[in-house]
């Protein structure tokens, strides 16, 4: 077993550390307090190939692998979860379902403007009444010659509002149940296609979250992604890599956490002493360490069972409800060791709790994410 990153993924480590620190760092907390859409920062990603990592150069890709982009989801998390959930929203949701299952005329036509950057991508599945129970879904899709006509809801739509291109679902065949939803993509500006509220969130200031709405919206027939019918399937493999996201982003949240508790309690002063000196916050100081550690093993394992072409959704489910799990514990006590002032805005430690409870809800609940573990475990 080998645990060394290639050259390739050192390189985009570096790379990517280097734009976080120097060109997102010194807006986050502007971006948390504006709770503004950094569109500058997106189009500064696109500039340097971060949203083509994984794809093909064939469509603006830049060729490389699914780790790839789980080592820069979690530099840019180091230093901002809203930059790193509005990556993950239009890279892992939005393109990888497009070209794992798009025709060839559907990948040609969209992929290229979104790894470029000069489309934004979103991905909708949540509803009202279809959170965890996502194939309860009751947006509905019926076939009218060469069309689709739309109707239905999304909630909680991170890019939803912002967004260009968007991959959504919809039953098909109300009478199958999960075996009955399709998905599709529709872009900005359908007639039928309307946009609802913004939501005012905890964390993750900046990411856009909407409400969609769908009435009698008509899109062509070959907008249908890949088989009807099949879309269940299809967003459970999306929701795979999703999660792998997730948890990169999670790591990302509980190192930048980390690094700045460490030099916080070295910093700090107290008892003559700098705090750094004391067993109850070295033993805070271990527990993080080895948490984080071990996250990041999890994430990367999962990643290279992707690249292998080899069934990773238990080992995503694992490492998505551990990540996420270590990220919340880690903030925690990042704040403990900043005490009083890691209560206050003016310390990152603040923003980056808030922003890292999203993680443990987002491309399914911790909850879910037991039970997948559990089904695969014992055969149900």
């Amino acid at each position: 077993m080998d645990f060394q990153l290639t050259e390739e993924h050192v390189l985009i480590k570096n790379m990517v550390r280097e734009f976080a620190e120097k060109e997102i760092a010194p807006r986050a907390e502007e971006i948390d307090a504006t709770d503004q859409f950094p569109a500058d920062i997106f189009k500064r990603m696109a500039e340097l190939g971060l949203l083509g990592i994984p794809f093909a150069e064939t469509y603006s890709g830049a060729g490389g692998d699914y780790l790839g982009l789980l080592i820069a989801m979690e530099e840019i998390a180091r230093v901002s979860g809203t930059v790193a959930i509005i990556l993950d929203a239009h890279t892992s949701v939005c393109c990888e379902p497009i070209y794992l299952f798009g025709t060839q005329a559907q990948k040609q036509k969209y992929l290229p403007p979104l790894l470029s950057g000069e489309k934004i991508g979103a991905f909708g599945l949540t509803e009202p009444n279809a959170g965890s129970d996502a194939g309860a879904t009751r947006t509905s899709a019926v076939r009218d010659g060469d069309q689709w006509v739309i109707n239905g809801q999304k909630v909680f739509i991170t890019n939803g509002s912002i967004a260009d291109v968007l991959v959504i679902t919809a039953k098909t065949d109300p009478d199958k149940g999960t075996r009955g939803i399709s998905s599709f993509i529709i872009e900005k500006g359908t007639p039928g296609f309307q946009l609802g509220r913004d939501e005012k969130k905890m964390g993750l200031k900046g990411s856009v979250t909407s409400e969609l709405f769908f009435e009698n919206c008509r899109i062509p027939a070959e907008n249908l992604l890949g088989t009807e019918n099949e879309g269940f399937k299809q967003f459970l493999t999306a929701l795979d890599a999703g999660r792998l996201a997730i948890s990169a982003m999670a790591v990302g949240l509980a190192q930048g956490a980390f690094d700045r508790a460490v030099a916080y309690a070295k910093e700090r002063v107290q008892f003559d002493r700098p705090i750094a000196q004391f067993q109850a916050i070295q033993w805070m100081i271990a527990d993080m360490a080895t948490d984080i550690e071990a996250a990041r093993l999890m994430v990367h394992r999962a990643a290279w069972l992707k690249g292998q072409g080899a069934r990773f959704s238990k080992e995503a489910s694992m490492a998505k409800l551990f990540a996420t799990e270590v990220s919340e514990r880690v903030c925690y006590k990042a704040i403990q060791i900043h005490g009083g002032n890691g209560y206050m805005r003016e310390y990152a430690v603040e923003r980056m709790y808030r922003d890292q409870r999203l993680c443990a809800i987002g491309e399914g609940t911790n909850e879910i994410q037991r039970l997948v573990i559990a089904r695969q475990v014992l055969g149900l």
